[in-house]
């Protein structure tokens, strides 16, 4: 084997030289720091003269309550008809009617039911009972099978047999025009009477 193969065969390769890091290259996990600002200065609270609170405080304060007189709630209840009126000029009760009779006694079946129900059931009522004296006269339990699907009926047929018997006795077979009068009768409250009053009689409750 010649000498220059014997020196090829004994050469060792030297690795290659690794590259030099690049200058300023950034090192994995170094965080940059950022500069801290000044916090900004805080403005003092400018004082305040002790006749301005007492002046705030007055505006605050609520204004004492007048109880309003009797001539005062009936004229805004007056306006304040005249502006639903002229909002809802066609506004009336859902309950089907004839005379000031029928409208009691369909306001006191409304109880808990409603009135399209209502006026189901009130046109053979009033076939059968057309009058408080017909209606006071009436057996019970007849009464109460007519008047049945608007719920609560044996109430209702003796809050009907009541009335029609008061209305009778009391006033003639008529139903009167005073509330002091319409919630004497069994079964109604100021709430009917003033549905009574309003829609029958013409009255602003």
């Amino acid at each position: 084997m010649s000498g220059e193969q014997n020196s090829a065969v004994g050469e060792q390769v030297s690795p290659a030289p690794k590259k030099a890091a690049k200058a300023g290259k950034k090192v994995k996990g170094a965080e940059s720091v950022k500069p801290v600002k000044a916090a900004k200065s805080v403005k003092a609270a400018k004082p305040v003269k002790a006749a301005e609170i007492g002046d705030r405080a007055k505006e605050k304060a609520p204004r004492p309550w007048k109880p309003e007189s009797r001539l005062a709630m009936v004229r805004r209840a007056r306006k304040i008809n005249r502006e639903l009126a002229e909002v809802y000029p066609y506004a009336h009760p859902e309950l089907d009617f004839r005379n000031p009779f029928e409208l009691l006694v369909a306001t006191v079946l409304s109880a808990q039911t409603t009135d399209l129900r209502v006026n189901q059931t009130t046109p053979a009522l009033f076939a059968k009972y057309p009058t408080p004296e017909d209606m006071a006269a009436a057996v019970p339990e007849d009464l109460e099978e007519i008047i049945r699907p608007t719920g609560f009926f044996r109430a209702k047929a003796k809050s009907l047999l009541g009335l029609s018997a008061a209305l009778r006795d009391n006033f003639g077979g008529r139903v009167p025009g005073r509330l002091e009068d319409l919630v004497t009768l069994p079964g109604v409250g100021r709430k009917t009477a003033n549905v009574v009053l309003g829609n029958a009689f013409g009255f602003v409750a």
